[in-house]
Order: structure tokens, then sequence, then C-alpha cells
């Protein structure tokens, strides 16, 4: 009998949670599975070249990790994204910095250089850097940087301003050095705006990259996809697409969501 009651106790507490996280893999499982049988069942009724089919598509992609050139471009979106976000992160970060230890600069950063960027649109920026780098890397970087730079900016300031105060005074109280109040106190308070800051700019730099590559780029994704469009291979669209929301989301499940639990564990009380 005591057993019996043990037994239900135990089910009661851990059964619900347990039940719970299999409901939810079971629905994302008949989810997925119904999916991909309405995207065959479309594609039977329409032609290759508009609609492939979950097969042709699984055939592209094997095809694609084959060919040494396509891996050529992905790698080349790759190292475009990297590159913009380090290059877009440093120079938001010094752009948010520059108020913060010369109040003179605030309204020319955050009033006037700020709204610009936040305004001025991607496909603008793209056609602008065509005109001045040609079709090349430096227009897909610099284009992604130029999108870039506002959300770094924006996020770091908002860093800076959720900043203790007391806690700024009373290293005050302790050096100054501005260097070692920065590296001391205010960077590490900077963590969780820093970590905020890069996965938002990597959700946004591959849809700015996309755009970019296609029409001011030689090599990449968009490029890839371009070439795809003229020759009406639609698998190679639909496979690159895949490969980039498949690096996405892997992305932000191994890397951006541990990251960020261990911040909220250790910024969970400020």
């Amino acid at each position: 009998m005591a057993q019996a009651e043990a037994g239900a106790a135990a089910g009661g507490r851990y059964g619900p949670g347990l039940s719970e996280r299999w409901g939810k893999r079971l629905g994302a499982l008949v989810f997925i599975l119904a999916f991909l049988g309405v995207w065959h069942l479309l594609a039977l009724r329409l032609p290759p070249f508009l609609l492939p089919g979950p097969a042709e598509v699984a055939r592209g992609l094997v095809d694609f990790l084959g060919d040494a050139r396509k891996v050529r471009h992905m790698l080349s979106s790759f190292s475009h994204v990297g590159l913009s976000i380090a290059i877009s992160f440093v120079i938001g970060a010094a752009l948010a910095l520059l108020p913060y230890y010369v109040p003179a600069f605030g309204f020319a950063v955050h009033r006037r250089l700020g709204p610009f960027l936040n305004s001025f649109s991607g496909i603008g920026w793209t056609l602008l850097a065509i005109m001045w780098f040609g079709v090349s890397p430096t227009t897909v970087v610099f284009t992604i940087c130029a999108v870039l730079v506002p959300f770094a900016l924006v996020n770091l300031h908002e860093g800076l301003r959720a900043l203790d105060s007391e806690l700024l005074e009373m290293s005050d109280s302790f050096t100054r050095s501005r260097w070692r109040q920065f590296r001391a106190v205010i960077f590490p308070g900077l963590y969780p705006f820093m970590f905020a800051t890069l996965r938002i700019m990597f959700g946004v730099a591959w849809k700015v990259a996309l755009t970019a590559e296609l029409f001011g780029g030689n090599a990449g994704f968009g490029y890839l996809i371009n070439l795809a469009r003229q020759e009406f291979d639609t698998a190679t669209i639909f496979v690159s697409i895949l490969l980039i929301i498949a690096f996405v989301y892997g992305m932000d499940r191994l890397v951006f969501m541990p990251i960020q639990s261990r911040l909220a564990r250790a910024y969970g009380g400020r």
C-alpha cells in the first residue's frame, strides 16, 4: 500500500512534466510530417521548376555538399557574416562609448548619426556600395556593416545607461584610471547587453547578406541563388534556404542559448 502511494506521488510529481515534454516532441513530429506530406502532394501537381519535392531537394542537398564550388560559396557567406558582425560590433561599441566618455558628442551620435543609420535601408546601402566598390566581397561586407552598426550602438548605449551608478561611484574611489575602471567594472557590466547585441546581429546579418550577395556579390549564398534563379534550378534555391535555416537554428540552440542561460544565472539577481 505504501509503495503504491509512493509510486502515485512520484507519478504526480514527475509524470506531467515528462508527458508534457513527450507531447511537445510528438506535436513537433506530427507537424513536420504533415508539412512534408503537403509539400509532397503540392510538388506532384506542380512542375519541378516551380516546386521541387522533398526527395528532389534531399538529392540536391547531397549534390550541393559534394560540389566543391558550391561549398566555397557557402563558406564565403559564413565569412561575410562573421567579418561583418565583428567589424560592425567594434564600430557600434566605439560610437556608444564615445558620448559616454565625451558627452559633447552625445547629440551628434544619438540624435543625428543613429537615426540616419536606422532609417536607411539595406538595399539602399547595397546600391551605393555597388557604385563605390563594384560587385565584390567589399560591397557585401560594407552593406551588412552599415545595417548592423545601429543595433550595436543602441543596445550598448542602453547597457551603459543601465550600469549600476553606485558601483561606478565606488570604483571612482578606488582608482582614477579610466582603463582600469572600464576593464574591471564597465566591461563586465555590459556582458548581457553585448551578448544580446551579437545574437540580434547574427540573425539580421543573414537577412542582409542574402540581399547584398544577390545584387552586389560575386560569391556566397545570394550569388548562388541568383545563378539558380536564372537557370530555373529551384532545388538549389531550396537547398540554400535549408542550409541557412539549419546553420542559424543550430547556432542559436547550441551556442547562443547555453550562453544566455549562463548569463541569466550570473546576472539574474541584478
